[in-house]
């Protein structure tokens, strides 16, 4: 199980000052050729990928796919019971939304749960579930665009006479999954994909690697921005282009806030003339609160034995922040008070929030900050987090010309597709406790599955 920990000090213990400035000059021009930017800032910082065995890694995708049967049977509760759907403090556009007729089954064709992993000598691995990103999931094609850059680098080629490296590409899963929900929705042959966001943001790079791939796959794809598309003689177009399946990567709450929920692309899937993925009722398991149903005490009816264990295990103790008594780890606490106290072991989080925004670390606020926080909390919707150990790990870069190892905090965010099936993984790490490329910190690394040759 430590094998990867005996990898790392291998890597390193082949990287010097002339190796690893030699890669970063190649790798950077990688970098660009390849569009690995998130704006203007290049997606990866460092030289090391991220290993785990086969073990680990088996570990890793077992519990996630454990963990998705509990949020699918929540999720399923939520979309019959009003009072379970009252707690995740859904918009009333959201209600609306949520009961249109998408033509297929599970409504996250793809999603990623983001999580952190750790392990101690003589300990069993820790995995702790902290967002589930089931709305419009980021960085897949990056992930195997930059898992490409690395195999072409010289310390990975070196280290491959030690390890045999598994990349995990995840873009044909993604095709696949899309390919998969138009024929449920009753499509036949090949669709033509539009993908659809707001033009101007950093993510058009991933965008644009995505719509390449789709194409060379064989699936007519365009970008266009929501204002771009037209609904006329039972079609969505972009001008003169098709579109009969939408990769939806806009946010439904920016789509609607803008456009309102009139819009075309509803007008569309209402009328059947457009399949698009992933599905609105997706948002449901996408609410920060979602955590705090399957973590409060009150609705453990909806779960087995089993599964109430599984969400122990791996979801941390969440609450939808209100004036309430409710259980702390077996105690019971008067909810708000014990948020005040207890900042160096929470997180306030606004409920419909992503990148980051608006999310406080208590260990990292002032009392000051932290009880204004929980102000606006109380009437605005937030959820309220314990604490996880953040994973943790060494990684090489090239500073002042010279290799330069520094520890840097790790997130695991594993793929999952229909709901049920894990492939692949988003890896983040920073100097920083709130990872996350959005919010402006950290760098992304391609996940590798490693075994030693004999």
């Amino acid at each position: 199980m430590l094998v990867t920990k005996e990898a790392v000090e291998l890597y390193h213990s082949l990287l010097n000052d002339q190796l690893v400035a030699d890669s970063f000059e190649k790798f950077n021009h990688s970098l660009r050729a390849r569009r690995l930017y998130f704006g203007d800032r290049p997606l990866c910082t460092v030289l090391r990928p991220q290993f785990y065995s086969k073990e680990l890694w088996a570990y890793i995708a077992h519990e996630t796919e454990t963990m998705l049967r509990a949020f699918r049977k929540a999720h399923a509760a939520c979309m019959t019971n009003t009072n379970l759907r009252a707690q995740l403090d859904l918009e009333a556009y959201e209600e609306e939304l949520f009961s249109l007729d998408i033509g297929y089954e599970a409504p996250w064709t793809t999603s990623r749960l983001d999580s952190f992993f750790t392990r101690e000598v003589g300990q069993p691995p820790s995995l702790r579930f902290v967002e589930y990103n089931a709305e419009t999931p980021a960085g897949m094609s990056y992930a195997d665009e930059l898992a490409s850059a690395f195999m072409e680098l010289e310390p990975i080629k070196q280290f491959q006479q030690h390890y045999h490296i598994h990349a995990m590409p995840v873009q044909p899963d993604l095709l696949g999954a899309l390919q998969d929900v138009w024929r449920e929705w009753g499509g036949t042959g090949t669709p033509q994909i539009c993908i659809v966001d707001w033009q101007d943001l950093p993510t058009h790079n991933e965008h644009e690697i995505c719509r390449d791939y789709f194409i060379a796959n064989g699936c007519p794809t365009i970008l266009a921005d929501p204002q771009e598309l037209e609904y006329r003689n039972g079609h969505l177009w972009v001008k003169d282009f098709r579109v009969d399946f939408i990769y939806k990567r806009v946010l439904s709450s920016e789509l609607i806030n803008k456009l309102g929920v009139n819009n075309v692309i509803v007008r569309a899937i209402k009328d059947h003339a457009v399949c698009m993925s992933n599905a609105f009722s997706a948002k449901l398991m996408a609410k920060k609160a979602s955590f705090a149903l399957l973590s409060d005490e009150q609705n453990h009816y909806l779960f087995t034995s089993d599964e109430i264990g599984a969400i122990e295990a791996h979801i941390p103790w969440t609450r939808r922040v209100s004036e309430r008594h409710t259980y702390f780890h077996g105690q019971t606490i008067d909810l708000v008070p014990f948020i005040a106290d207890n900042r160096e072991n929470l997180v306030l989080k606004p409920n419909d929030e992503y990148g980051g925004l608006g999310v406080v670390l208590g260990w990292e606020a002032d009392s000051e900050a932290w009880n204004a926080t929980l102000q606006k909390a109380l009437h605005n919707p937030y959820v309220v987090q314990e604490r996880v150990a953040i994973g943790q790990g060494d990684y090489p870069y090239l500073e002042d010309g010279k290799l330069a190892i520094r520890q840097r905090m790790v997130d695991t965010d594993p793929y999952i597709f229909h709901g049920k099936r894990v492939n692949g993984c988003l890896t983040r790490i920073s100097s920083q406790s709130l990872l996350n490329v959005t919010a402006g910190g950290g760098s992304v690394i391609p996940t590798f599955i490693i075994e030693k040759q004999n």
